[in-house]
């Protein structure tokens, strides 16, 4: 018999008993559905981390000092820092400090309690790139002068939420007050959040000096460099380490922490998590192939006459076989292929509620079923089947064409 013979039987067999297929299938379903769904939401948990990181800089190192050191007179100054960076411009691209700070800011009567305020340097913005160190981009007018860090000028550049709201997108060349000193607004970022109160859209930054007055601290205690890209991000972070050490002697004292390493941290626990909740998944799988085989197995209990037929009339062993091993087939290829449509149907629905939760419309988290995952979950359903279909497919095979012809 050949292979389309056995498969249209098989196909016959399931529209015979539509009900115990369907029930057959639902391990396999269930199984297939699972890890399409688990791929498809770990890509797109991989792929919107690794967006938040390219907005916050993937070639970003942060430094922090954490205190002057036992017996070092010295600190890590922004002229140290500054210096390394146009000694290696090859690794770097930029440096800044980066002092955050907690003041009162208003427009007139209006107050903005939740405006986050950095102090930076004219480094902190690459023209280049219209881009500063951390992802932001200009919308109008310019960033931070070399000359106003130096000095300490009264100028800033805003975020979007404060031009909409204080001056209705009229916000260059206006001023502003933060601890009752007025600032003249220089540039508008471009919008990166939401423009609502509290967000990315909520910032200013100010001449780095300026906001160490407003913390009262002498000292810069965090810098943010920019690598040229991220495959020399651990050399230019070794470079640093080795200057630090040199100010410090013992690492003990600062900490460095590289966007590229986090990237291939986060992507390394969400492959363990997917590769875990896969295997959890197996499990249906495994059920599914135990109610195959078990099917099948009261199929060749229930056909016994019909394979004596077949034997008698000179089928071999061999036919019956593949007959039983294609049925079973055939059954876990068409439960697979539900699954993946399932699969996919669910994982679209659970990412459009897990958007809604974090609030980042149609272009933030987005599932990703791949073309690979969903030939991989077809296969492994077609492989359970045929595995599973085996035993009974070869008691069918052995049967003795005599017994199974007085079998009742």
């Amino acid at each position: 018999m050949s292979f389309t013979q056995s498969f249209k039987l098989a196909i016959k067999s399931l529209r015979t008993s539509k009900m115990r297929a369907l029930l057959t299938m639902l391990g396999i379903i269930i199984g297939v559905a699972a890890v399409i769904i688990i791929t498809s939401l770990g890509n797109g948990m991989r792929n919107y981390m690794n967006d938040q990181f390219d907005q916050l800089g993937s070639n970003l190192l942060q430094v922090q000092i954490m205190s002057r050191g036992e017996g070092s007179t010295r600190f890590a100054r922004p002229e140290d820092m500054t210096a390394l960076v146009e000694k290696y411009p090859e690794y770097f691209s930029g440096v800044s400090p980066y002092v955050t700070a907690q003041a009162l800011v208003r427009k007139g009567t209006e107050e903005f309690e939740r405006t986050a305020i950095y102090g930076v340097s004219d480094f902190f913005y690459m023209a280049d790139r219209n881009q500063t160190i951390d992802g932001h981009a200009l919308a109008q007018g310019r960033f931070l002068s070399y000359v106003e860090v130096e000095r300490k000028q009264n100028v800033c550049v805003v975020g979007t939420y404060i031009a909409q709201q204080g001056f209705q997108g009229e916000a260059l060349g206006q001023t502003i007050t933060i601890q009752g000193a007025p600032y003249t607004i220089v540039g508008v970022l471009e919008e990166k959040a939401d423009s609502t109160e509290g967000s990315n859209d909520d910032v200013i930054f100010i001449p780095y000096q300026n906001a160490m007055r407003l913390t009262g601290s002498p000292e810069v205690n965090l810098y943010l460099f920019s690598s040229v890209n991220k495959d020399v991000s651990s050399q230019a972070k070794a470079m640093v380490e080795n200057l630090l050490t040199k100010i410090y002697g013992s690492s003990d004292y600062y900490f460095i922490m590289s966007s590229a390493e986090m990237i291939d941290a986060m992507d390394s626990m969400i492959n363990t998590l997917m590769a875990i909740l896969i295997l959890i998944a197996a499990i249906s799988l495994l059920v599914g192939g135990i109610g195959i085989m078990n099917i099948m197995l009261v199929s060749v209990t229930e056909r016994t006459r019909e394979i004596g037929i077949r034997k008698s009339l000179g089928a071999k062993g061999r036919d019956i076989r593949s007959q039983f091993i294609i049925e079973a087939g055939t059954t876990s290829a068409i439960g697979g292929t539900v699954g993946i449509l399932l699969g996919i149907l669910m994982a679209n629905v659970l990412s459009n509620i897990i958007a809604l939760v974090l609030e980042t419309g149609n272009d933030g988290f987005v599932a990703v079923p791949t073309l690979s995952g969903i030939a991989v979950s077809f296969g492994v359903s077609v492989a359970v089947g045929v595995f599973f279909g085996y035993m009974p497919a070869n008691k069918a095979a052995k049967l003795n064409p005599i017994d199974a012809l007085r079998y009742e």
